[in-house]
């Protein structure tokens, strides 16, 4: 699968994260990507760090197995090169603002007035149409903009808070990616080309699927839970430890029977005032609460005077999903090697050293562990010239 689009050519002239992250992808899987920068400083993620250069680790991490391209779109003779390599393009990515790339003849009509196949993928913050269009984003801006923000916490007229992460520009790198792979599969059978608009606002719809279907369909407003499970059941939750926190995620009545037995909390499944019994005694479905603070309240002292730890490693004995809070580098050093999960990761080499990636997100048969460093990223318009020198005529 590593190899799977080996033959395909993409030209990218996207930055930052989300358009890079989906070229990254094809490049991973075995597509020529150009990556195209400009002159005077390339992607800011190659921002200097220290003694990287320009291919810092987090360039790296996004940008490599790709060609480095150094050309001034905003001069004739930059985007005449930029054209004449779309010209045996298969692919072709941009993440600038509606209508800037159309002012340098390199937007969806002018490609395509060269190659009629080709598949323009445009990604944005808010789509190519629309009021909106020209505004400008970022990822905790359209958090914001989408509801996202007032969906973490548990205080309905606390502040907003962010997801921590920039998740929407990785979301919509991804389904990019998607759409550019399932687009070149149409051109396969068709022989057309595709033209995609992906944005950050569907992206983060995306992101929020079920509640943003239940909005559309019903009118119903998410409420803020908390660190809450999104079935409702009251023991999806999570609670202070003696030495941390834990989520548990008992949603079924077998499940809730399980945890109470752990915790000696048995005569609950007898208590018509705390739960709604013919829930609990069903077949399927989810536990039902009466009375959630009073529930909240047992659970939360039965587990305040116990380890966290320990109660991971009994809850999942019984079949009863629970994790200790982990930061992430605690995580990832608990994992690497450790044989709890498969993790194929990529590893990339950069000069001297070493860039770690976590992968991408998925395992085939040919990510094996162990397997020799990838090509990283090159320096800023490394390529520029061979790639030149390929698109000059004969």
């Amino acid at each position: 699968m590593l190899q799977a689009l080996q033959g395909v050519r993409v030209i990218d002239m996207s930055h930052v994260i989300a358009g890079p992250l989906a070229s990254f992808y094809l490049a991973q899987l075995g597509a020529e990507v150009i990556k195209v920068e400009s002159p005077a400083g390339g992607d800011v993620m190659r921002a200097n760090r220290g003694g990287e250069g320009d291919t810092p680790d987090g360039f790296v991490a996004l940008n490599a197995g790709k060609a480095s391209a150094a050309l001034d779109i905003r001069t004739p003779e930059g985007a005449a090169a930029v054209r004449e390599l779309a010209r045996t393009a298969d692919v072709f990515i941009e993440n600038f603002r509606p209508g800037v790339v159309a002012r340098y003849g390199l937007d969806e009509a002018s490609i395509r007035a060269i190659n009629p196949s080709i598949v323009y993928c445009s990604i944005s913050g808010y789509g190519q149409q629309g009021e909106w269009a020209q505004r400008g984003a970022y990822d905790h801006v359209v958090q914001a903009l989408t509801g996202m923000m007032m969906m973490s916490g548990d205080d309905p007229q606390g502040p907003p808070i962010k997801v921590g992460f920039p998740v929407i520009d990785v979301a919509v790198g991804m389904l990019a990616s998607l759409a550019i792979t399932a687009a070149l599969h149409q051109r396969a059978r068709d022989g057309q080309g595709q033209s995609i608009d992906a944005s950050m606002v569907q992206a983060a719809l995306m992101l929020m699927y079920p509640n943003a279907s239940s909005f559309l369909t019903s009118g119903v407003e998410p409420q803020r839970v908390g660190n809450r499970g999104y079935t409702g059941s009251p023991t999806a939750d999570t609670y202070r430890c003696a030495d941390g926190w834990l989520a548990t995620a008992a949603n079924t009545p077998a499940q809730f029977r399980k945890l109470v037995a752990v915790l000696g909390l048995e005569e609950l499944c007898t208590d018509a005032r705390a739960l709604d019994l013919d829930a609990l005694n069903s077949d399927g479905g989810f536990v039902v609460a009466k009375d959630l603070p009073y529930l909240r309240e047992r659970f939360s002292a039965a587990f305040a005077t116990r380890s966290a730890a320990e109660m991971e490693r009994r809850l999942n004995a019984v079949g009863v999903p629970a994790a200790r809070v982990r930061k992430l580098g605690e995580f990832l050093r608990e994992v690497d090697g450790g044989g709890q999960l498969p993790l194929p990761g990529l590893r990339f080499a950069q000069g001297e050293r070493i860039v770690r990636t976590p992968g991408l997100g998925f395992r085939s048969a040919d990510m094996v562990a162990g397997a020799p460093p990838r090509p990283g990223a090159e320096s800023l318009g490394r390529s520029t010239g061979r790639l030149a020198a390929e698109a000059a005529p004969a």
